[in-house]
């Protein structure tokens, strides 16, 4: 049995021990172990994906649920599986686990892989695999299956057929709980026939391993302990402003309250609340950003150019707060100096200059009053209307796609008003697995969730629509804002080009705009998902309003070619009001 490591060679399944050293475990006693490790370290929901490799370990789950040690859920399509494990990990804050059989299956595992990498999601892959001496023989479905996720695990082990691999999960499980980053976990089992029960694998034999202690994998962070207790003033004034990105949660907001200073915050920074954060911050950076002196940066920033352009500046001092290592950003290839204590950044950020959270108050306020005049003038829906109403219906938990629909969001909802936890899949950012990480966050808690996200990234995750029969309902209301096509990319610099140079037109709206005609409702039809299609402000208003019971798909259509006119629209109207107030 080898060891957990970070980089695995890539032949270390091929170079095990010989099978003659191996221990006496059946396939099923081992997977039996492996479940029982599983649950002592906290694992308390498993999606699998079939396959007749990694039947053993199907067993043992079937046996732990009928115990009452862990929920299991089927999906035929392994990437909607690991995608579902990494919304029940983000949804629950405790490890999940995805199994697969071997080949291929392994690999299709390989977004959610990255994805836990850089969100630092503790998502636990148990791939199943053929036995050593099968390795390197051309034997069916058999590949190299260690390190086959290069650098993005936590952790990783490689366990013998016939090895108890108790000790190796258990170790994987605390080099993760070391101070390292929290990810992703690799656990590949090789099993060996018979795959199915024997007359000696009685389900007594999961009573004989003692339990492991919990492994400590550490949740956000929050106002607590030593924490809470530097919450406090300090001296010095500074024009500075605090960036919450993904995943900075409620600190960032209490910071930047205490410190009296500006809070530009992400949809799902979930610190979007509180008199101190600025609702339209990325278009008010043009105008009060010249000014900014510091920047101190909660979680991850990944939705705005004008934020990256402020943390590219030299002239701008900046510190990140990372109380312990994270996955996404190398030490040493960001500008922000690292801080890794409250006390240490309240000494960097001071306090806001006198006035200087008041101008930005005036010009949020500003902005957002030209925002709303502009739409209620606008007789076609469209998807700022939608992200508003959204946000402002939502008191579960909402998740939301990449591309426009974050976007939309984060200039429009207002701070006054809070889901219960924002989610979004900001690791990299990818279209992919946003419907089954949605549906694993809704059935983490059991909590109604919404999700708002665009037709392409609908349509890219279909297949996690369909549910195998008996298996649990999630309460997920899916809004689908529909312009038929990659909306994103007429508000870029390709639907410049595409509007202001006649040969490009076709071009652009052929290689991004991906124009289709895709039936939705013919879909949820086809998978068994309630539908139903929203034309107006009216409409949609009263839908959301619905409470979320079962599967359910709000289309939204609205039209493409308007859109990049109405963002110019939104942002000549702030430029409008806001010059003579900013002042």
């Amino acid at each position: 049995m080898t060891g957990t490591s970070k980089s695995p060679s890539p032949s270390s399944a091929a170079d095990s021990a010989d099978p003659a050293s191996a221990s006496n475990l059946s396939s099923l006693q081992a997977a039996r172990s492996a479940v029982s490790a599983l649950t002592a370290a906290g694992v308390r929901d498993v999606v699998i994906a079939p396959g007749s490799r990694s039947a053993p370990l199907a067993y043992a789950l079937a046996e732990a649920e009928v115990q009452g040690r862990v929920t299991v859920h089927v999906r035929i399509d392994e990437r909607v599986a690991g995608f579902t494990a990494l919304g029940l990990a983000r949804g629950g804050h405790r490890p999940a686990a995805v199994v697969t059989t071997s080949g291929t299956a392994v690999g299709e595992l390989m977004p959610a892989v990255m994805e836990a990498h850089h969100a630092g999601v503790p998502l636990v892959v148990l791939s199943a695999d053929r036995p050593a001496e099968l390795h390197g023989t051309g034997a069916n479905q058999t590949t190299v299956q260690p390190g086959i996720f290069a650098q993005f695990p936590a952790s990783t082990a490689n366990v013998r057929a016939g090895d108890d691999p108790a000790g190796a999960i258990s170790a994987a499980f605390d080099e993760v709980s070391a101070g390292n980053p929290v990810g992703p976990i690799h656990i590949n089992l090789q099993f060996r026939d018979p795959l199915i029960p024997q007359d000696g694998d009685t389900g007594e034999l999961a009573a004989a391993y003692a339990e492991l202690p919990d492994a400590d994998l550490p949740a956000d962070p929050v106002a607590t302990g030593r924490e809470a207790a530097v919450l406090a003033n300090h001296d010095g004034t500074h024009r500075a402003v605090v960036i919450a990105g993904d995943g900075a949660g409620e600190i960032a907001a209490l910071f930047a309250r205490r410190a009296g200073l500006p809070l530009l915050a992400e949809p799902s920074s979930n610190a979007r609340f509180g008199p101190n954060a600025i609702n339209a911050y990325r278009l008010l950076l043009e105008e009060l950003g010249p000014e900014i002196e510091r920047v101190v940066v909660f979680g991850r920033p990944t939705l705005s150019r004008p934020v990256a352009g402020l943390l590219a500046r030299r002239d701008v001092e900046k510190a990140i707060y990372v109380p312990r290592p994270v996955n996404w950003f190398t030490p040493g290839r960001r500008p922000e100096t690292i801080i890794t204590d409250l006390s240490g950044l309240f000494d960097f950020a001071g306090r806001g200059t006198p006035g200087w959270l008041g101008r930005w108050q005036k010009a949020s306020a500003a902005a957002t009053a030209a925002i709303a005049s502009l739409l209620d003038g606008q007789s076609e829906l469209n998807g700022l209307h939608v992200a508003d109403l959204v946000w402002d219906h939502t008191d579960g938990n909402l998740v939301l796609g990449s591309s426009n629909p974050i976007r939309d969001l984060d200039l429009m909802a207002a701070p006054d008003w809070h889901p219960l936890d924002v989610y979004a899949n900001r690791g990299l950012a990818g279209i992919d697995g946003t419907i089954a990480t949605a549906s694993g966050i809704a059935l983490a808690n059991g909590i109604p969730t919404r999700l708002l996200l665009g037709d392409l990234t609908f349509l890219h995750d279909a297949g996690a629509l369909l549910l195998g029969t008996g298996e649990p309902e999630p309460d997920l209301q899916i809004v689908v804002l529909n312009d038929g096509g990659g909306g994103i990319f007429s508000t870029l610099e390709h639907g410049a080009l595409g509007e202001e140079q006649a040969e490009y037109t076709a071009v652009v709206e052929r290689f991004f705009g991906t124009p289709h005609t895709a039936d939705l409702a013919a879909l949820a039809a086809a998978y068994g998902v309630q539908y139903q299609v929203v034309r107006s402000i009216e409409e949609l208003d009263a839908a959301l309003d619905a409470p979320i019971s079962g599967r359910s798909i709000l289309e939204v259509p609205v039209q493409r070619a308007s859109l990049r006119g109405l963002h110019a629209k939104v942002k000549g109207a702030v430029q409008a009001v806001l010059a003579p107030r900013a002042r």
